[in-house]
């Protein structure tokens, strides 16, 4: 992996660039190898050999308190001395002032090696970024600088039991707490009341506190809650009490934990039912939860997508990095177990040696496949935070470029993986045979980490209408344009290369055939109709973008070495066995096929 990350990042998307920038001055290629060298290093001690233990002792409730292995705490005090979780922040908040896409390839590590141990300190560092942005100077200064220091954890409370992915039926309710509630220094102070679903990380004793986001409806004057999505504001509600000078005031928020949820997957990060204001403990002597506004009313949703695009292209990584693992797990393998013997003459001659089973061409196809999926889903993670440092850092229309490239880009960036890095994760199981489906070896647990991926941060669905149905379409679908014209680049300089000039072709014609699809799909003006086929829309606009990405690291590896050599095969492979699948899926996009949408319940 290390080798291929290096490529990557060195000569694809040449990120020592970046250190031409004032942001980023003080660091060159050895510091970025440095950090990679440490996260790897720390990965592989603290975390790897833990993986296992913390699927089969789970977080457990007594009651009063959750309990977590003794490693779980030695683990995520490695990350936090290791000082990631400020690496992008400002030198002044304690950061390192590291790009975005060196921190997401300093994390991959983490993922790979244990990714629910790696979920704690996504939330916080989410959860911190959050209020760097739309927090008071206070509030960064209480909350974010002690979230960034490891001090205290962080959370993200969305989801409600009846609500699910419905934001617009948010029920938690936000009451102003008494007539002062606006003197407070922390911020206009609220009492919450409601239940969150789902909440990773939402209980623990990894830290001093835990900082949760939790998004809440304030009642108009009427006491009524404002439907749909324009009543929802968002706040800050610490696990424990603090006051203006971040010191624990020895009081207790009333947010108590209902329960736990037990999951398929992702063990070793504690995920939650959280009551608000049940009164089981009563901050200033009466029930509900204390909590304090972030930002203005009404927009806790245009806060908490501030850091949607970080994010999910978060969430695509940790789908890659297991897919990546299972795919290393099932090579070794492959290399070592003996089956078989050559097919042809003499292929059922018992005296003749057996073959490891990577001579055999349908182990080959499976580890191929993998091999495109994981390898090209991270040239696509890290392009996506390339372009986030761009957006933050780049000259000003470099930046607006970027903006629009990433609005069109971050469905796939989260659900392409979500998707492709899973059925990885089944053909290293496959590759094992019967020994792949036990807990003799890894691989069937990171499928099962992985599933959730497909989930968390919105579900495939979701991602597929906001992609066809706002984002390629908004503007007058200038992202979809400006994608087409990058794509457009790769395909001319590839067609000068007499190797790669067949897939340049296909590409081509791919590209065509989304462009069609997408007016396709709309040419009736009709969102119902548009949208019924949106997840083979965005399957197949997938596979075209991983199937740019491919070409275009192909066209810089270069012909020479086993390296080389191995990229190309990759693209070959995506091209020959995976590329053709978007006609199937395009053709009930472009016939705006109504059987999904007109099926009846009665039916099934």
């Amino acid at each position: 992996m290390r080798q291929t990350l290096d490529f990557l990042l060195d000569d694809w998307l040449m990120v020592q660039q970046l250190t031409d920038r004032e942001r980023f001055a003080d660091h060159s290629a050895e510091t970025f190898a440095a950090v990679l060298d440490t996260c790897e290093k720390i990965a592989r001690e603290k975390f790897a050999p833990i993986n296992r233990l913390l699927d089969t002792e789970e977080p457990r409730f007594d009651g009063e308190r959750v309990h977590l292995p003794a490693a779980t705490h030695h683990a995520v005090a490695a990350y936090v001395e290791s000082g990631m979780l400020a690496a992008s922040q400002d030198y002044e908040q304690g950061g390192m002032q590291l790009p975005c896409v060196i921190e997401m390839a300093a994390n991959a590590f983490f993922s790979k090696a244990s990714v629910s141990i790696g979920g704690y300190a996504m939330l916080t560092n989410g959860n911190a970024n959050l209020l760097m942005a739309h927090g008071t100077p206070l509030q960064r200064e209480v909350f974010a600088r002690n979230e960034f220091a490891g001090r205290w954890f962080g959370t993200m409370c969305l989801s409600e039991p009846q609500a699910g992915s419905s934001l617009s039926d948010v029920a938690t309710r936000a009451e102003a707490d008494g007539a002062d509630f606006a003197t407070d220094p922390l911020g206009p102070r609220f009492r919450l009341r409601g239940n969150k679903m789902w909440i990773s990380a939402g209980e623990h004793e990894l830290s001093d506190n835990i900082i949760h986001l939790v998004l809440a409806k304030i009642p108009g004057g009427d006491g009524k809650l404002l439907p749909g999505t324009r009543g929802i504001s968002l706040f800050i509600v610490p696990k424990k009490m603090v006051d203006a000078q971040g010191l624990l005031t020895g009081e207790r928020n009333d947010v108590a934990l209902a329960g736990l949820n037990h999951k398929l997957g992702y063990r070793g990060t504690t995920n939650c039912l959280l009551n608000f204001g049940e009164g089981k403990f009563q901050p200033g002597g009466q029930s509900g939860a204390i909590g304090y506004l972030v930002g203005q009313p009404g927009e806790g949703l245009k806060c908490m997508f501030h850091m949607m695009n970080e994010a999910r292209v978060g969430v695509g990584m940790g789908a890659v990095m297991l897919g990546y693992a299972g795919y290393e797990a099932s090579l070794a393998y492959a290399r070592q177990r003996l089956q078989g013997r050559p097919m042809g003459v003499g292929g059922k001659d018992a005296t003749q040696p057996q073959l490891p089973i990577i001579e055999h061409a349908d182990v080959k196809r499976m580890l191929l496949a993998q091999k495109s999926y994981v390898e090209g889903g991270l040239a696509l993670e890290l392009f996506c935070a390339r372009l986030i440092d761009e957006l933050h850092t780049g000259q000003p229309e470099q930046a607006k470029q970027a903006g629009i490239l990433l609005e069109v880009l971050i469905p796939i960036a989260k659900s392409w993986p979500s998707e492709w890095c899973l059925e990885a994760n089944s053909l290293a199981i496959q590759v094992l045979g019967g020994y792949g489906y036990t807990r003799d070896f890894p691989v069937e647990q990171y499928w099962r980490d992985n599933r959730l991926n497909m989930i968390h941060e919105g579900t495939h669905g979701i991602q597929a209408m906001d992609l066809l149905g706002r984002k390629v379409v908004m503007n007058g679908g200038s992202a979809l344009v400006m994608l087409a014209d990058r794509i457009g680049k790769t395909i001319a300089a590839a067609g000068q290369d007499a190797e790669l000039a067949e897939a340049a072709q296909a590409l081509s014609q791919a590209l065509a055939s989304v462009i069609a699809a997408t007016r396709g799909a709309w040419a009736s003006g009709k969102p119902e109709e548009a949208l019924a086929n949106a997840t083979p829309y965005l399957q197949a606009f997938g596979h075209l973008v991983l199937a740019w990405v491919w070409l275009d690291v192909t066209l810089l590896a270069g012909t020479r070495s086993d390296f080389a050599q191995g990229k190309r095969a990759a693209a070959r492979y995506f091209f020959a066995y995976e590329l053709p699948k978007i006609d199937a899926w395009l053709a009930v996009v472009v016939n705006r096929e109504p059987l999904c949408r007109e099926m009846q319940d009665r039916w099934f």
